[in-house]
């Protein structure tokens, strides 16, 4: 048996039973889920780093925003309302359309 420890997607466990697989679960407290949702995020954005296609990237890219749902609700908030700060936040701030680098700042 190949031991995972990771947290998966809801229906993953039904389609590896569907599919032959003998499998365990557990479900975890809201602590572990927390830990495991930030976990989450940082094992996504790597795998995000190693995919060269766009598809692929695509679907690591949706992958991510997943994870960052779930984030989401374990704050207590929306994906709305996640989604209204990220359009303050780009009003105030802007986007990365320009692809500006900013090289340093020197201070007077």
């Amino acid at each position: 048996m190949t031991e995972h420890n990771k947290l998966v997607r809801d229906h993953i466990p039904n389609l590896l039973r569907d599919s032959g697989k003998n499998i365990r679960t557990r479900t975890l407290d809201k602590k572990e889920y927390d830990e495991s949702l930030k976990n989450k995020l940082k094992d996504e954005v790597q795998e995000y780093f190693k995919t060269d296609e766009n598809e692929d990237s695509l679907k690591k890219l949706a992958d991510l925003l997943e994870v960052i749902h779930a984030l989401s609700y374990t704050h207590g908030s929306t994906i709305e309302e996640l989604e209204h700060i990220r359009q303050h936040r780009r009003k105030e701030h802007g986007a990365f359309h320009n692809r500006t680098m900013l090289l340093d700042i020197e201070d007077v």
